[in-house]
Protein backbone atom coordinates (compact mmCIF):
# COMPACT_ATOMS: atom_id res chain seq x y z
CA UNK A 1 0.00 0.00 0.00
CA UNK A 2 3.27 2.36 0.44
CA UNK A 3 3.49 2.50 -3.76
CA UNK A 4 0.15 3.82 -3.60
CA UNK A 5 -0.84 7.41 -4.13
CA UNK A 6 -2.58 9.14 -1.25
CA UNK A 7 -5.25 9.79 -3.99
CA UNK A 8 -5.85 6.50 -4.44
CA UNK A 9 -5.84 5.57 -1.03
CA UNK A 10 -8.35 8.16 0.00
CA UNK A 11 -10.88 6.75 -2.62
CA UNK A 12 -10.54 3.52 -1.24
CA UNK A 13 -11.12 4.37 1.98
CA UNK A 14 -14.27 5.97 0.63
CA UNK A 15 -15.63 2.50 -1.41
CA UNK A 16 -14.76 0.88 1.64
CA UNK A 17 -16.75 3.00 4.09
CA UNK A 18 -20.11 2.66 1.43
CA UNK A 19 -19.64 -1.05 1.20
CA UNK A 20 -19.52 -1.52 5.05
CA UNK A 21 -22.74 0.98 5.00
CA UNK A 22 -24.05 -0.83 2.39
CA UNK A 23 -24.16 -4.19 3.81
CA UNK A 24 -25.18 -2.64 7.02
CA UNK A 25 -28.61 -1.62 5.88
CA UNK A 26 -28.72 -4.95 3.93
CA UNK A 27 -28.62 -6.74 7.11
CA UNK A 28 -30.76 -4.43 8.74
CA UNK A 29 -33.46 -5.16 5.89
CA UNK A 30 -33.33 -8.90 5.86
CA UNK A 31 -33.39 -8.93 9.67
CA UNK A 32 -36.80 -7.15 9.42
CA UNK A 33 -38.57 -9.87 7.08
CA UNK A 34 -39.27 -12.21 10.06
CA UNK A 35 -39.42 -12.54 13.85
CA UNK A 36 -36.69 -14.60 14.92
CA UNK A 37 -36.74 -16.01 18.06
CA UNK A 38 -33.69 -15.19 19.52
CA UNK A 39 -32.97 -16.44 23.15
CA UNK A 40 -32.31 -13.72 25.90
CA UNK A 41 -28.73 -13.05 25.06
CA UNK A 42 -27.60 -9.18 24.54
CA UNK A 43 -28.60 -7.52 21.17
CA UNK A 44 -30.83 -9.67 20.35
CA UNK A 45 -33.77 -7.56 20.95
CA UNK A 46 -34.49 -4.87 17.60
CA UNK A 47 -33.34 -1.92 19.58
CA UNK A 48 -30.29 -3.99 20.71
CA UNK A 49 -30.15 -4.75 16.37
CA UNK A 50 -30.14 -1.23 15.89
CA UNK A 51 -27.88 0.04 18.29
CA UNK A 52 -25.61 -2.84 17.28
CA UNK A 53 -25.41 -1.85 13.93
CA UNK A 54 -25.15 2.12 14.84
CA UNK A 55 -21.70 1.22 17.01
CA UNK A 56 -20.63 -1.18 13.87
CA UNK A 57 -20.88 1.92 11.38
CA UNK A 58 -19.56 4.29 13.80
CA UNK A 59 -15.67 2.61 13.33
CA UNK A 60 -15.48 2.81 9.89
CA UNK A 61 -16.91 6.42 9.60
CA UNK A 62 -14.12 7.63 11.96
CA UNK A 63 -11.46 6.00 9.85
CA UNK A 64 -12.88 7.46 7.14
CA UNK A 65 -12.62 10.88 8.78
CA UNK A 66 -9.05 9.82 9.65
CA UNK A 67 -7.69 8.36 6.52
CA UNK A 68 -9.26 11.43 4.72
CA UNK A 69 -6.88 13.99 6.23
CA UNK A 70 -4.20 11.00 6.95
CA UNK A 71 -4.51 8.27 4.09
CA UNK A 72 -1.58 6.27 5.49
CA UNK A 73 -2.77 6.32 8.95
CA UNK A 74 -2.52 2.55 10.41
CA UNK A 75 -5.20 3.18 12.95
CA UNK A 76 -7.88 4.65 10.26
CA UNK A 77 -7.60 1.67 7.85
CA UNK A 78 -7.87 -0.43 11.29
CA UNK A 79 -11.22 1.09 11.58
CA UNK A 80 -11.92 0.13 8.84
CA UNK A 81 -10.95 -3.15 9.93
CA UNK A 82 -13.22 -3.37 12.63
CA UNK A 83 -16.60 -2.46 10.26
CA UNK A 84 -15.73 -5.29 7.88
CA UNK A 85 -15.20 -7.77 11.15
CA UNK A 86 -18.21 -7.09 12.09
CA UNK A 87 -20.27 -6.34 8.35
CA UNK A 88 -19.07 -9.24 6.46
CA UNK A 89 -19.95 -11.93 9.23
CA UNK A 90 -23.68 -10.11 9.20
CA UNK A 91 -24.10 -11.82 5.53
CA UNK A 92 -24.15 -15.04 7.56
CA UNK A 93 -26.54 -13.60 9.64
CA UNK A 94 -28.82 -12.43 7.29
CA UNK A 95 -28.04 -16.26 5.26
CA UNK A 96 -29.65 -18.24 8.31
CA UNK A 97 -32.31 -15.48 9.19
CA UNK A 98 -33.91 -15.72 5.68
CA UNK A 99 -33.17 -19.86 5.24
CA UNK A 100 -34.48 -20.03 8.66
CA UNK A 101 -37.00 -17.97 9.75
CA UNK A 102 -38.32 -15.68 6.52
CA UNK A 103 -38.46 -18.49 3.95
CA UNK A 104 -37.40 -21.79 5.58
CA UNK A 105 -35.82 -24.42 3.96
CA UNK A 106 -34.89 -22.01 0.73
CA UNK A 107 -31.51 -21.55 1.06
CA UNK A 108 -29.00 -24.64 1.29
CA UNK A 109 -27.44 -25.65 4.14
CA UNK A 110 -28.76 -22.51 6.31
CA UNK A 111 -28.30 -23.91 9.93
CA UNK A 112 -24.40 -24.83 8.89
CA UNK A 113 -23.83 -21.11 8.03
CA UNK A 114 -25.78 -20.09 11.47
CA UNK A 115 -23.22 -22.44 12.98
CA UNK A 116 -20.23 -20.39 11.24
CA UNK A 117 -22.01 -17.78 12.41
CA UNK A 118 -21.87 -18.39 16.00
CA UNK A 119 -17.89 -17.94 16.32
CA UNK A 120 -17.66 -14.55 13.89
CA UNK A 121 -17.70 -13.08 17.09
CA UNK A 122 -14.25 -13.24 17.83
CA UNK A 123 -12.67 -11.83 14.97
CA UNK A 124 -14.07 -8.11 15.72
CA UNK A 125 -13.36 -8.30 19.45
CA UNK A 126 -9.80 -8.97 18.47
CA UNK A 127 -9.64 -5.99 16.74
CA UNK A 128 -11.66 -3.62 19.08
CA UNK A 129 -9.87 -4.95 22.16
CA UNK A 130 -6.37 -5.74 21.09
CA UNK A 131 -4.91 -4.75 17.84
CA UNK A 132 -6.53 -1.34 18.16
CA UNK A 133 -5.27 -0.88 21.52
CA UNK A 134 -1.70 -2.29 20.66
CA UNK A 135 -0.97 -0.21 17.59
CA UNK A 136 -2.75 3.11 19.03
CA UNK A 137 -1.75 6.18 18.17
CA UNK A 138 0.87 5.64 15.47
CA UNK A 139 0.44 2.60 14.25
CA UNK A 140 3.15 0.67 15.60
CA UNK A 141 3.34 -1.52 18.28
CA UNK A 142 5.21 -0.27 21.74
CA UNK A 143 8.10 -2.23 21.35
CA UNK A 144 9.40 -5.13 19.43
CA UNK A 145 8.07 -8.21 22.11
CA UNK A 146 4.55 -6.98 21.57
CA UNK A 147 4.67 -8.66 18.16
CA UNK A 148 4.41 -12.07 19.90
CA UNK A 149 0.99 -11.35 21.30
CA UNK A 150 0.04 -10.20 18.28
CA UNK A 151 0.86 -13.51 16.62
CA UNK A 152 -0.78 -15.27 20.59
CA UNK A 153 -3.87 -13.65 19.67
CA UNK A 154 -4.19 -14.15 15.93
CA UNK A 155 -3.82 -17.72 16.35
CA UNK A 156 -5.37 -18.64 19.72
CA UNK A 157 -8.18 -15.94 19.83
CA UNK A 158 -8.55 -15.97 16.34
CA UNK A 159 -8.31 -19.27 14.57
CA UNK A 160 -8.01 -22.03 17.28
CA UNK A 161 -11.20 -20.84 19.47
CA UNK A 162 -13.94 -20.04 17.07
CA UNK A 163 -13.02 -23.54 15.68
CA UNK A 164 -13.68 -24.79 18.95
CA UNK A 165 -17.02 -22.92 19.29
CA UNK A 166 -18.24 -24.13 15.59
CA UNK A 167 -17.36 -27.68 15.87
CA UNK A 168 -18.52 -28.27 19.73
CA UNK A 169 -21.65 -29.70 20.06
CA UNK A 170 -24.64 -27.89 22.00
CA UNK A 171 -27.04 -25.17 21.67
CA UNK A 172 -26.71 -22.35 19.06
CA UNK A 173 -27.20 -19.01 21.40
CA UNK A 174 -26.97 -17.02 18.58
CA UNK A 175 -29.21 -18.67 15.58
CA UNK A 176 -32.55 -17.14 14.52
CA UNK A 177 -34.63 -20.22 15.52
CA UNK A 178 -34.57 -20.93 19.48
CA UNK A 179 -32.73 -24.95 20.12
CA UNK A 180 -30.99 -25.06 17.50
CA UNK A 181 -28.38 -27.84 17.70
CA UNK A 182 -24.96 -27.56 16.00
CA UNK A 183 -25.12 -29.65 12.94
CA UNK A 184 -21.32 -29.42 12.79
CA UNK A 185 -20.73 -31.17 15.65
CA UNK A 186 -19.25 -34.76 15.54
CA UNK A 187 -18.07 -37.43 17.66
CA UNK A 188 -14.64 -37.65 16.65
CA UNK A 189 -13.93 -33.84 16.49
CA UNK A 190 -15.18 -33.09 19.72
CA UNK A 191 -12.36 -33.64 22.20
CA UNK A 192 -10.18 -31.70 19.76
CA UNK A 193 -13.00 -28.90 19.65
CA UNK A 194 -13.15 -28.61 23.31
CA UNK A 195 -9.01 -28.45 23.29
CA UNK A 196 -9.11 -26.00 20.61
CA UNK A 197 -12.25 -23.96 23.10
CA UNK A 198 -10.65 -24.12 26.24
CA UNK A 199 -7.16 -22.58 24.52
CA UNK A 200 -8.82 -20.21 22.05
CA UNK A 201 -11.75 -18.72 24.02
CA UNK A 202 -9.71 -18.00 27.48
CA UNK A 203 -7.46 -16.18 25.22
CA UNK A 204 -9.37 -13.46 24.21
CA UNK A 205 -9.94 -11.82 27.14
CA UNK A 206 -5.96 -12.67 28.15
CA UNK A 207 -4.71 -10.85 25.35
CA UNK A 208 -7.08 -7.84 26.19
CA UNK A 209 -5.73 -7.07 29.43
CA UNK A 210 -2.41 -8.12 28.09
CA UNK A 211 -2.90 -4.87 25.51
CA UNK A 212 -4.18 -2.72 28.16
CA UNK A 213 -1.27 -3.13 30.09
CA UNK A 214 1.05 -2.41 26.91
CA UNK A 215 -1.34 1.23 26.95
CA UNK A 216 0.29 1.55 30.58
CA UNK A 217 3.67 1.08 29.66
CA UNK A 218 3.32 3.23 26.25
CA UNK A 219 1.55 5.89 28.85
CA UNK A 220 4.74 5.36 31.58
CA UNK A 221 7.03 6.86 28.70
CA UNK A 222 5.21 9.25 26.55
CA UNK A 223 4.76 12.67 27.41
CA UNK A 224 3.32 15.83 25.12
CA UNK A 225 0.53 14.98 22.45
CA UNK A 226 0.88 11.23 22.93
CA UNK A 227 0.14 11.52 26.63
CA UNK A 228 -2.79 13.23 25.63
CA UNK A 229 -4.21 11.07 23.47
CA UNK A 230 -3.52 7.69 25.32
CA UNK A 231 -5.79 9.32 28.03
CA UNK A 232 -8.62 9.89 25.35
CA UNK A 233 -8.51 5.91 24.76
CA UNK A 234 -8.28 5.14 28.89
CA UNK A 235 -10.97 7.29 29.60
CA UNK A 236 -13.34 5.79 27.28
CA UNK A 237 -12.14 2.23 27.78
CA UNK A 238 -12.59 2.72 31.58
CA UNK A 239 -16.31 4.24 31.07
CA UNK A 240 -16.90 1.11 28.62
CA UNK A 241 -15.48 -1.67 31.75
CA UNK A 242 -17.06 0.01 33.89
CA UNK A 243 -21.01 0.20 32.13
CA UNK A 244 -19.88 -3.91 30.99
CA UNK A 245 -19.25 -5.09 34.54
CA UNK A 246 -22.56 -3.65 36.14
CA UNK A 247 -24.66 -4.85 32.99
CA UNK A 248 -23.03 -8.15 33.50
CA UNK A 249 -23.75 -8.31 37.51
CA UNK A 250 -27.23 -6.68 36.63
CA UNK A 251 -27.57 -9.31 34.12
CA UNK A 252 -26.55 -12.35 36.36
CA UNK A 253 -28.72 -11.32 39.30
CA UNK A 254 -31.49 -11.16 36.66
CA UNK A 255 -30.67 -14.82 35.56
CA UNK A 256 -30.51 -16.13 39.24
CA UNK A 257 -33.54 -14.74 39.77
CA UNK A 258 -35.35 -16.29 36.41
CA UNK A 259 -37.37 -18.94 38.12
CA UNK A 260 -40.68 -18.64 37.96
CA UNK A 261 -40.94 -15.17 35.95
CA UNK A 262 -42.27 -15.51 32.60
CA UNK A 263 -42.15 -11.93 31.17
CA UNK A 264 -38.65 -12.52 30.00
CA UNK A 265 -35.68 -10.05 30.55
CA UNK A 266 -36.81 -6.99 33.46
CA UNK A 267 -36.77 -3.70 31.85
CA UNK A 268 -34.02 -2.36 33.60
CA UNK A 269 -31.83 -4.86 33.10
CA UNK A 270 -32.86 -4.64 29.11
CA UNK A 271 -32.10 -0.64 29.12
CA UNK A 272 -28.69 -1.17 31.01
CA UNK A 273 -27.56 -4.06 27.94
CA UNK A 274 -28.79 -1.88 25.22
CA UNK A 275 -26.52 1.15 26.93
CA UNK A 276 -23.56 -1.31 27.55
CA UNK A 277 -23.79 -1.82 23.82
CA UNK A 278 -23.75 2.00 22.67
CA UNK A 279 -21.37 2.52 25.23
CA UNK A 280 -18.81 1.38 22.67
CA UNK A 281 -19.39 4.49 20.59
CA UNK A 282 -16.91 5.94 22.72
CA UNK A 283 -14.20 4.08 22.02
CA UNK A 284 -14.03 5.24 18.11
CA UNK A 285 -15.01 8.65 18.54
CA UNK A 286 -12.18 9.12 21.40
CA UNK A 287 -9.71 7.68 19.11
CA UNK A 288 -11.06 10.15 16.39
CA UNK A 289 -10.42 13.08 18.65
CA UNK A 290 -7.13 11.66 19.92
CA UNK A 291 -5.71 11.28 16.48
CA UNK A 292 -7.14 14.46 14.67
CA UNK A 293 -6.32 16.29 17.77
CA UNK A 294 -9.49 18.23 18.38
CA UNK A 295 -9.88 19.57 21.83
CA UNK A 296 -7.60 17.65 22.59
CA UNK A 297 -6.16 18.98 25.85
CA UNK A 298 -9.64 18.89 27.28
CA UNK A 299 -9.35 15.44 28.43
CA UNK A 300 -8.05 16.09 32.00
CA UNK A 301 -11.29 18.30 32.41
CA UNK A 302 -13.82 15.48 31.08
CA UNK A 303 -11.50 13.27 33.52
CA UNK A 304 -11.77 15.45 35.93
CA UNK A 305 -15.22 15.90 36.04
CA UNK A 306 -16.44 12.16 35.34
CA UNK A 307 -13.97 11.59 38.99
CA UNK A 308 -16.24 14.01 40.71
CA UNK A 309 -19.85 13.66 39.36
CA UNK A 310 -19.41 10.20 39.52
CA UNK A 311 -18.27 9.73 42.92
CA UNK A 312 -20.85 12.51 43.74
CA UNK A 313 -23.76 11.01 42.11
CA UNK A 314 -22.93 7.54 43.95
CA UNK A 315 -22.31 9.03 47.32
CA UNK A 316 -25.89 11.00 47.34
CA UNK A 317 -27.69 7.24 46.00
CA UNK A 318 -26.15 5.41 48.99
CA UNK A 319 -27.26 8.14 51.37
CA UNK A 320 -30.42 8.80 49.57
CA UNK A 321 -31.13 5.11 49.53
CA UNK A 322 -30.26 4.88 53.21
CA UNK A 323 -31.85 8.18 55.08
CA UNK A 324 -35.26 6.63 53.11
CA UNK A 325 -34.58 2.86 54.69
CA UNK A 326 -33.64 4.71 57.86
CA UNK A 327 -36.46 6.80 58.38
CA UNK A 328 -39.28 4.58 57.15
CA UNK A 329 -38.06 2.59 59.94
CA UNK A 330 -38.45 5.36 62.45
CA UNK A 331 -41.52 6.67 61.12
CA UNK A 332 -43.15 3.47 60.86
CA UNK A 333 -44.94 3.39 64.04
CA UNK A 334 -46.47 7.12 63.45
CA UNK A 335 -47.35 6.57 59.94
CA UNK A 336 -47.58 4.15 57.23
CA UNK A 337 -46.82 6.23 54.48
CA UNK A 338 -43.21 6.72 53.10
CA UNK A 339 -43.72 9.97 51.42
CA UNK A 340 -42.27 11.65 54.81
CA UNK A 341 -39.29 9.71 54.32
CA UNK A 342 -38.90 10.42 50.88
CA UNK A 343 -39.35 14.22 51.08
CA UNK A 344 -37.31 14.20 54.09
CA UNK A 345 -34.54 12.47 52.25
CA UNK A 346 -34.94 14.36 49.36
CA UNK A 347 -34.47 17.99 51.14
CA UNK A 348 -31.26 16.54 53.08
CA UNK A 349 -29.44 15.18 49.87
CA UNK A 350 -30.53 18.97 48.25
CA UNK A 351 -28.45 20.40 51.44
CA UNK A 352 -25.48 18.35 51.18
CA UNK A 353 -25.37 18.28 47.42
CA UNK A 354 -23.00 21.44 47.14
CA UNK A 355 -20.54 21.30 50.58
CA UNK A 356 -20.15 17.31 49.31
CA UNK A 357 -18.90 18.54 45.64
CA UNK A 358 -16.84 20.62 46.88
CA UNK A 359 -15.26 18.34 49.53
CA UNK A 360 -14.91 15.66 46.57
CA UNK A 361 -13.49 18.04 44.15
CA UNK A 362 -10.94 18.93 46.69
CA UNK A 363 -10.21 15.35 47.21
CA UNK A 364 -9.85 14.36 43.00
CA UNK A 365 -7.54 16.88 42.95
CA UNK A 366 -5.78 16.19 45.70
CA UNK A 367 -5.29 12.56 44.84
CA UNK A 368 -5.25 12.93 40.56
CA UNK A 369 -3.93 16.54 40.36
CA UNK A 370 -1.69 16.95 42.87
CA UNK A 371 0.29 19.23 41.07
CA UNK A 372 -2.98 21.83 40.02
CA UNK A 373 -4.05 20.92 44.27
CA UNK A 374 -0.86 22.61 45.57
CA UNK A 375 -0.41 25.62 43.00
CA UNK A 376 -4.28 26.29 43.76
CA UNK A 377 -3.48 26.32 47.00
CA UNK A 378 -0.07 28.29 47.17
CA UNK A 379 -2.07 30.81 45.41
CA UNK A 380 -4.66 31.42 47.81
CA UNK A 381 -2.02 31.80 50.85
CA UNK A 382 -0.48 34.48 47.99
CA UNK A 383 -3.37 36.41 47.81
CA UNK A 384 -4.32 36.40 51.43
CA UNK A 385 -0.53 37.87 52.23
CA UNK A 386 -1.07 40.15 49.30
CA UNK A 387 -3.84 41.97 50.96
CA UNK A 388 -1.95 42.96 54.14
CA UNK A 389 1.69 43.35 52.26
CA UNK A 390 2.62 47.04 51.78
CA UNK A 391 6.19 46.83 51.16
CA UNK A 392 6.93 46.79 47.28
CA UNK A 393 9.93 44.47 47.90
CA UNK A 394 8.69 42.01 49.71
CA UNK A 395 5.61 41.96 47.80
CA UNK A 396 8.13 41.00 44.58
CA UNK A 397 9.90 38.44 46.57
CA UNK A 398 6.44 36.69 47.73
CA UNK A 399 5.51 36.95 43.76
CA UNK A 400 8.63 35.02 42.42
CA UNK A 401 8.26 32.53 45.34
CA UNK A 402 4.77 31.83 44.35
CA UNK A 403 5.75 31.42 40.85
CA UNK A 404 8.45 29.04 41.52
CA UNK A 405 5.98 26.65 43.26
CA UNK A 406 3.40 26.82 41.28
CA UNK A 407 5.04 27.23 37.70
CA UNK A 408 8.31 25.67 38.33
CA UNK A 409 9.80 27.83 35.82
CA UNK A 410 13.72 27.70 35.20
CA UNK A 411 13.86 31.60 35.74
CA UNK A 412 11.86 33.94 37.04
CA UNK A 413 12.38 37.68 36.85
CA UNK A 414 10.23 40.63 37.84
CA UNK A 415 10.11 44.02 35.61
CA UNK A 416 8.57 47.20 37.29
CA UNK A 417 8.20 50.13 34.67
CA UNK A 418 9.80 53.38 36.21
CA UNK A 419 6.94 56.13 38.10
CA UNK A 420 7.56 59.94 36.10
CA UNK A 421 6.92 61.91 38.96
CA UNK A 422 5.73 65.71 37.54
CA UNK A 423 6.01 69.08 40.06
Amino acid sequence: MSRWSDRRLRRLAWAGWWLIALLGVFNLYVSSLGQADYSAAWGSSALGEYAFAVVVLTFPLVGLLVLVRQPRNRVGWLLHAVGFSWAVPGLLTAYAHYGLVVDPGSLPRSEEVAAVNEATWTWGILLMGVYLVLLFPDGRLPSPRWRYLAWFAAIAGGVLGPLGIVFSPGTLEEAPVRDLENPLATASLEPLAMVWATVGLPAVPLCILAAAWSLVARFRRSDGIERQQIKWLAAAGVGVALLFAITLAATLMSDLDAEGRTDGVPVVVRALQEASILSFLLLPLSIGVAILRYRLFDIDLVINRALVYGSLTATLAGIYLGSVLLLQQVLRPLTNESDLAVAGSTLAVAAIFGPARRRIQEAVDRRFYRRRYDAARALDSFAGRLRHQVDLDAVGAELLAACHETVQPTQVSVWLPETRRTS
